[in-house]
């Protein structure tokens, strides 16, 4: 294990600690929404829409994926199974795993439940179970930052064909007022292992040396207020302003609450 960083989840936690903090964590999670999906059936359903418009970074990193048809696309980490569904559906032959053997289950009564194939796995991001050069299209969201950059970073490039691409979606820990209120404010509707960080600028140069040509693209500076008001067309003007904002002023990314990686694989 590497000497020990400030400010990396990864760093401060041995690999099998932090992977069984982790699956506890999210078979819990998985457990508790498992009574939901008895009672409820139609909430496995997936309405493409309404998933890829939950946060305003969704859909338009999803579009960095390109076409999808007849593609072989990776949904890594992949929690409750929505994005594979979405990614079956765009056509792509998918496979998904997640570290929680209680999320992989929700996520293969999800695909049956919306009629699509996907083969899921158990697996730990860093050891993925796949041959080299398996996929066109990686997708994941709020995963890299759980993990080491450089173990992870050098699976992706593994698993990912010549030409092949990988999209995350993560939070971003560049404004400190922000990792701030992570630390000391309840998140609305989940909540956070006890040592989890969001992403830094030091975990994307550590990432860089697998994928030179990794590009960052910051969402949420304004727009962050969606967390706590709900109002569909102020969002809208906030999301617009953040838009201009940040074409004008690059450097306010730093202050963002999320960022989409691109990595292209040369």
């Amino acid at each position: 294990m590497r000497s020990k960083r400030r400010g990396s989840y990864s760093d401060r936690m041995t690999q099998p600690d932090r992977n069984a903090v982790e699956q506890e964590f999210h078979d819990r999670q998985a457990a508790e929404r498992a009574d939901t999906f008895r009672t409820r059936p139609a909430d496995l359903l997936v309405d493409d829409a309404e998933y890829l418009d939950h946060e305003t970074w969704i859909r338009p990193a999803f579009d960095r994926l390109g076409d999808l048809r007849g593609k072989a696309a990776l949904d890594y980490g992949c929690g409750h199974g929505m994005a594979a569904v979405v990614l079956a559906r765009r056509g792509a032959i998918v496979s998904a795993f997640d570290l929680s053997p209680g999320y992989v289950k929700e996520a293969e009564e999800r695909a049956a439940a919306n009629g699509v194939i996907v083969r899921f796995a158990v697996a730990d991001g860093e050891h993925l179970p796949y041959p080299d050069a398996s996929f066109d299209a990686v997708w994941g969201n709020a995963v890299l930052h759980h993990l080491d950059p450089d173990r992870a970073g050098a699976e992706l490039r593994r698993v990912l064909k010549p030409g092949g691409i990988a999209v995350f979606c993560e939070p971003w820990g560049g404004n400190p007022l922000l990792t701030l209120a992570r630390q000391r404010l309840p998140y609305p509707g989940k909540h956070r292992t006890p040592d989890e960080t969001p992403l830094t600028r030091g975990a994307v140069v550590r990432l860089r040396t697998h994928f030179p040509e990794l590009r960052v693209e910051s969402f949420q500076f304004l727009g962050m207020v969606r967390r706590v008001w709900k109002k569909p067309p102020v969002l809208a003007r906030f999301d617009a302003v953040d838009r201009w904002l940040l074409q004008q002023v690059p450097g306010l990314g730093n202050w963002c609450r999320y960022v989409v990686l691109t990595l292209p694989r040369r």
